[in-house]
C-alpha cells in the first residue's frame, strides 16, 4: 500500500506541476490581454477624446490659438495649455508626451490647434513644429526709410528699435557705419509672432554682410574700390539705376569707368536720395544745382552712404562690371538702358529715347 500511495503521491504531483504551469501560462496570457486593453484605451482616450474648446480665441473660427514659451519641460507645457483654456493633467500630459515617444520634441512657438482636437492631436503637431510664422520681405532697392516703415508697423513684432535714431540703432546692432542706409539685405525673413524687430536687423544685417564679404574677396586689383563699404554704396546706386537685370554690369561699368576717370557720377537717384523721404516724384533741375553730399552732378566719387538696399546681383555686378568703355547710358522706356562711350552718342540717345518720347521725367519716391 505504501508503495502505491507513493506513486499515486507522485502522480499527484506531477499533476499538480502541470496544472499550476497551465495556469501559469493562462495568469500571463490574461495580463498580457490586460495590459494590451490598458494601451489600448490610453491611445484610445488620447487621441478620442477632445480637449480644445469649441469656441475658437483666434481670426479662424476652426481653429485656437495657443503660445508655448521657450525652454518649457512638459509639466510647464501642460501649465501653459491649461492657463490659455484647454484643460490639461500634468501627469497624463507627461504619459502621453513619453508614451508617443515626443516628450524631447515639442517646440516652442504660437499654435493654431484644431477645435475639438485631442491630446495626441496637441502633442504630435507640437512635436512637428507646425506653428504660425510671420515674415518679412526685404525688397532690392528699398530705402531705410521705407523698411523702417514696414517693420515698425508690423502688429506681429515686438518693437525695441521703434523711434531709435540711425546711430542708435547702428549701436543696438553692433555696427560701425556713418548710416544704417543699404545695411540690411534683401530676402524674405521668416519669424515667429512677438519675436523682436531687433531680431530681423540683427538677422537681415548679418546677412549682407556675409554677401558684402563673398563680394569683396573676388574684388580685381584694378578695381578703384578702397574698402567693402565703398562697394556697398555703388551696388546700391547700381541697384537703383538699372531697370533690366540684364544691363546691371554694364550699368556697373560705366560707374566704374567714371571714377577711374575721376569724372562725376551724374546720377539722379543719389540725388532724389539727398532730397529726402519727402521727395514727390518730379526731378527738377534746381534739384541738381542744389549742393549736398548726394548731389553727383556737383560732386566727384561716391556719395557718404548707400542709397538703398543692393541685392546680391547688385554687388556682383560691380566687382565683376561688364568690359566696356561705355561712360553715359540712357533708359531707352522698356526698362533696358542704352550704352553710349562719347557724349555725342549719348546726346544722340537722349533725343531718341527720351526728349522726343517725353518732355517731363518723373521718378518713384525713395
Amino acid at each position: 500500500m505504501s508503495f502505491y500511495h507513493s506513486l499515486m503521491s507522485g502522480k499527484f504531483q506531477r499533476k499538480s506541476l502541470f496544472l499550476k504551469r497551465t495556469n501559469g501560462r493562462g495568469s500571463w496570457r490574461t495580463y498580457l490581454i490586460y495590459l494590451l486593453g490598458l494601451i489600448s484605451v490610453f491611445y484610445g482616450a488620447i487621441f478620442l477624446i477632445p480637449v480644445v474648446p469649441i469656441a475658437s480665441n483666434s481670426s479662424a473660427d476652426s481653429v485656437y490659438r495657443v503660445k508655448i514659451a521657450p525652454q518649457s519641460g512638459l509639466s510647464a507645457i501642460s501649465q501653459q495649455l491649461s492657463d490659455q483654456g484647454i484643460p490639461s493633467n500634468a501627469l497624463i500630459f507627461q504619459l502621453a508626451a513619453r508614451g508617443l515617444f515626443v516628450g524631447s520634441k515639442l517646440k516652442p512657438g504660437t499654435y493654431l490647434l484644431p477645435t475639438h482636437a485631442s491630446l495626441g492631436i496637441i502633442l504630435l503637431q507640437i512635436a512637428r513644429g507646425d506653428r504660425v510664422r510671420e515674415s518679412i520681405a526685404i525688397i532690392p532697392g528699398m530705402t531705410i526709410w521705407q523698411l523702417r516703415k514696414i517693420i515698425d508697423a508690423h502688429p506681429a513684432l515686438i518693437h525695441q528699435t521703434k523711434g531709435m535714431g540711425s546711430q542708435e540703432l547702428l549701436q543696438a546692432l553692433n555696427l560701425s557705419y556713418p548710416g544704417d542706409e543699404g545695411l540690411f539685405y534683401p530676402d524674405t525673413y521668416i519669424f515667429d509672432p512677438d519675436d523682436s524687430d531687433l531680431s530681423i536687423y540683427r538677422r537681415a544685417s548679418q546677412a549682407m554682410q556675409k554677401q558684402l564679404n563673398t563680394a569683396w574677396e573676388q574684388k580685381e586689383a584694378t578695381s578703384p574700390l578702397k574698402n567693402p563699404y565703398e562697394l556697398l554704396i555703388l551696388a546700391s546706386i547700381v541697384e537703383k539705376e538699372t531697370g533690366r537685370s540684364s544691363d546691371r554690369s554694364q550699368v556697373a561699368a560705366v560707374f566704374i569707368n567714371r571714377l577711374n576717370l575721376k569724372m562725376p557720377l551724374q546720377t539722379d537717384p543719389t540725388v532724389i536720395y539727398g532730397i529726402g523721404p519727402n521727395f514727390d516724384g518730379n526731378l527738377r533741375k534746381a534739384n541738381l544745382r542744389k549742393d549736398s553730399p548726394y548731389n553727383t552732378y556737383m560732386n566727384k566719387g561716391l556719395p557718404p552712404t548707400p542709397i538703398a538696399m543692393p541685392s546680391k546681383e547688385s554687388l556682383l555686378a560691380v566687382i565683376h562690371p561688364a568690359k566696356s568703355d561705355a561712360i553715359y547710358f540712357v533708359a531707352r522706356g522698356d526698362g533696358s538702358s542704352h550704352f553710349s562711350k562719347t557724349l555725342q552718342e549719348h546726346e544722340k540717345a537722349v533725343d531718341q529715347f527720351q526728349r522726343k518720347r517725353s518732355p517731363t521725367k518723373t521718378y518713384s519716391k525713395p
